[in-house]
């Protein structure tokens, strides 16, 4: 289904008409909306399934439940840096620079440097249990601070992306911009994107389990 999904999305991400009206900014660019939106879409849900595996280990300590926040989360961050290479692509050729010091693109980055101390906090702890416990208390503090920082201070401040201080629409996706075909391809690229996402955790998963195991055996 994944390959499926992003096959489709990959040859019709270059083939749907997109709106070219005069007034429209954003023009053959939007055509990114297929590859730069999804990687935040995906971010997102994999950062929330590591907060519920985090809350999970909370509620009742299992090594299992650990290991799939740490590798959802993993994945998670990976997604968000391609989140931010595409959208320094798109910004280069749309704001004429790759960082402009923009209210989403500060707030990203500071969303994945977040993230980036909970693999340094765990990293620098050697008793087992404390970091699973500890960096589970993290996950949970490092998931709703993707709220101020992605979501509530762009709409709160003056931003180049739509939705800021000003403006109208979300600040992911002016939907102005788009039309009834090419939501035909943005929703399939949600969902296999996601998938993708999902997919490479799942293998990472398994991986360790058997890491363990080995180690369990030695």
């Amino acid at each position: 289904m994944t390959f499926i999904l992003l096959m489709y999305v990959a040859v019709m991400g270059f083939l749907v008409k997109v709106p070219a009206p005069p007034g429209v900014p954003l023009q053959q660019s939007i055509r990114n909306l297929f590859f730069h939106v999804p990687m935040w879409i995906c971010m997102n849900i994999l950062f929330f399934v590591s907060l519920v595996y985090a809350v999970l280990y909370l509620r009742k300590p299992q090594q299992l439940y650990d290991t799939y926040s740490i590798e959802f989360a993993r994945t998670g961050v990976v997604f968000g840096i391609l989140g931010l290479v595409t959208g320094s692509i798109w910004a280069k050729y749309q704001w004429g620079a790759a960082w402009s010091g923009d209210a989403k693109q500060n707030g990203a980055a500071i969303a994945l440097l977040i993230y980036f101390a909970y693999f340094v906090l765990r990293g620098s702890l050697n008793d087992d249990e404390k970091k699973a416990r500890i960096g589970a208390v993290y996950n949970v503090f490092a998931f709703f601070m993707l709220f101020p920082t992605i979501w509530i201070l762009p709409r709160l401040t003056e931003s180049l992306h739509p939705g800021g201080q000003g403006s109208e629409g979300n600040p992911g996706l002016n939907p102005k911009d788009s039309t009834a075909s090419m939501r035909m391809v943005m929703y399939p690229a949600f969902i296999g994107w996601t998938l993708l996402g999902v997919w490479i955790t799942t293998l990472r998963i398994r991986y360790q389990i058997l890491q363990d195991k080995k180690s369990g055996n030695e």
